[in-house]
């Protein structure tokens, strides 16, 4: 009979490193949230300022493995065990979408299981083709003598089964260097789930995932894009800008520190221009001022004109990637904003205007006894690593480019269990 299982994740952000430790308790599946079948209840949480990590890549060991550990040890200490391995999420590796296509001969036969079983096989001995690493391989849609657009195949007859396969690979380099990381740590990589996958799964309600939307996801060192419908993940990319880029060019643009641009940013920072930013003063103090100098003051329009022109930027190459998935008649006008950068003023308005469609902010979904401080939209990749265990059937983000299984241990016995069970 199913049982409560717990899964622990890991968060490897720019700005924040974060911990869930969660315990999965069969439910009713829910109506909103088609496809869990448990309920997700936070037993620990911890987060640390991100150290030597750069647009989601590792870029020094010693830095990002103690602020791994600071993290998972908070996280520890309040669910009161004693983590072993992660789920951790990947934004690295220049991601990249495939289609792939096999097929196997059915001799007028019904569909069984088996034979279902043998062609999503196939697909996956041409996944491990690639020299990339393969993050996630699942099979969209189904064919039967080239009538496509088949959920299910079994039980109907036909002479050729074919299946279509959404493979989403990365760079080698950055995903070894982020397992390392976290094995230095002295952590087990359960698994690796793409952060725009993983975005998608937290904020996503059903409908939305089953219609086709987007769910763009500013993130401190990166944007990711993933692309749902029909119910599945059929498109992943990540962008190599975020909001650290706009910190950025607010230091470069006023001669301010990067502290006093991040709090700029955060309190008084939009994406569009307000009534009364020409006659509004912001009083900050230069680089490199000592106490006792005349402190800067900063209109605040010009502020909002450095915001701006980053972010419309950003939303233009998320507009790009979206024209370049093929998907964008998929998705028609449904869009969801999540990640740190969402909390921007204007930012939905801003979106609106330059991608043509009607955005929402995503907030984790479904997730119990989660602290306050952790259900905004910055904290929707990290629900969506906890939420994804339930729901790779095939995914073949339990395996490594050679097919060596990566789920070993406890949560290995965990992926088994929900793959056998659901």
């Amino acid at each position: 009979m199913p049982r409560a299982e717990t899964v622990s994740v890991l968060d490897v952000g720019s700005t924040k490193i974060s911990c869930i430790i969660a315990r999965l308790v069969p439910s009713d599946e829910m109506d909103v949230l088609h496809g869990r079948a448990h309920r997700i209840e936070v037993i620990g949480i911890g987060h640390q300022k991100s150290r030597g990590i750069k647009s989601g890549t590792v870029v020094n060991l010693d830095e990002a493995e103690q602020a791994i550990r600071l993290a998972v040890d908070s996280a520890e200490r309040m669910a009161g065990l004693t983590v072993e391995s992660v789920i951790v999420n990947l934004s690295a590796g220049r991601l990249r979408s495939e289609q792939i296509q096999t097929g196997i001969q059915l001799n007028g036969q019904p569909v069984t299981q088996g034979d279902v079983r043998r062609v999503i096989a196939a697909g996956m001995q041409r996944c491990h083709d690639t020299e990339r690493q393969v993050i996630h391989a699942f099979p969209t849609a189904f064919s039967l003598d080239g009538e496509t657009g088949i959920a299910d195949p079994a039980g109907l007859s036909g002479d050729m089964l074919g299946v279509t396969m959404h493979l989403l690979t990365a760079d080698s380099g950055p995903v070894r260097n982020l397992e390392l990381c976290v094995n230095r740590a002295h952590l087990a990589v359960a698994g690796l789930v793409a952060t725009p996958f993983a975005s998608g799964l937290s904020a996503l309600v059903s409908d939305e995932a089953e219609l086709g939307a987007a769910c763009i996801d500013f993130g401190g060192g990166t944007t990711s894009i993933g692309i749902f419908a029909g119910g599945k993940f059929i498109h992943g990319a990540v962008l190599p800008v975020g909001g650290q880029h706009i910190t950025l060019d607010i230091a470069r643009g006023l001669s301010i520190g990067r502290d006093d641009a991040e709090r700029l940013k955060v309190m008084h920072g939009s994406a569009l221009a307000l009534a009364g930013d020409d006659h509004d003063v912001i009083v900050t103090q230069a680089i490199g001022a000592a106490p006792g100098d005349t402190p800067l003051q900063v209109p605040r329009a010009l502020l909002s004109r450095i915001i701006a022109a980053r972010m419309e930027e950003t939303l233009e190459m998320v507009r790009d990637a979206i024209v370049a998935s093929g998907h964008g008649q998929v998705i028609g006008k449904r869009l969801i904003i999540t990640g740190g950068g969402a909390q921007l003023t204007g930012l939905p308005d801003l979106a609106r205007r330059i991608l043509g469609r009607n955005p929402r902010i995503g907030r984790p979904l479904g997730i119990a006894k989660l602290p306050e401080t952790a259900k905004g939209p910055a904290f929707a990749a990290m629900a969506g690593l906890a939420i994804q265990p339930q729901l790779s059937t095939f995914d073949m983000n339990t395996r490594d480019a050679s097919g060596r299984g990566l789920l070993t241990g406890t949560l290995g016995r965990v992926g088994a269990w929900f793959r056998d069970n659901f």
